[in-house]
């Protein structure tokens, strides 16, 4: 008899558990809801931080750095080879690009 009641509680416990991790789950999500329903609706987006010098170039994309510079990286992320972070103004390593063109 006792054996028959051990298996009988046994076999109850995990559905029991299960309903009971499955409420409080279901409560969780509820008040989740809620406080998502009362947050404020309109929530102001962070502005992207570009450098200053970021620029568009028609069929290249963003590029930031002095773009007449022989060692311009033409990148969105780095300025140039040489000195990749550090401003482009009074850098000691410009050197103008040369054209393609030859002006004879």
């Amino acid at each position: 008899m006792l054996n028959t009641i051990l298996v009988f509680i046994l076999g109850l416990t995990p559905p029991i558990l299960s309903i009971w991790v499955m409420q409080r789950a279901k409560e969780r999500a509820q008040a989740r809801l809620q406080d998502a329903m009362q947050a404020p609706t309109v929530r102001v987006l962070p502005r992207n931080h570009c450098p200053p010098d970021q620029y568009y170039l028609e069929g290249v994309g963003y590029l930031i750095g002095d773009i007449t510079c022989r060692f311009n990286a033409r990148s969105a992320y780095i300025r140039c080879a040489v000195n990749p972070s550090g401003p482009c103004e009074n850098c000691r390593h410009y050197e103008p690009k040369k054209s393609g063109l030859n002006s004879s």
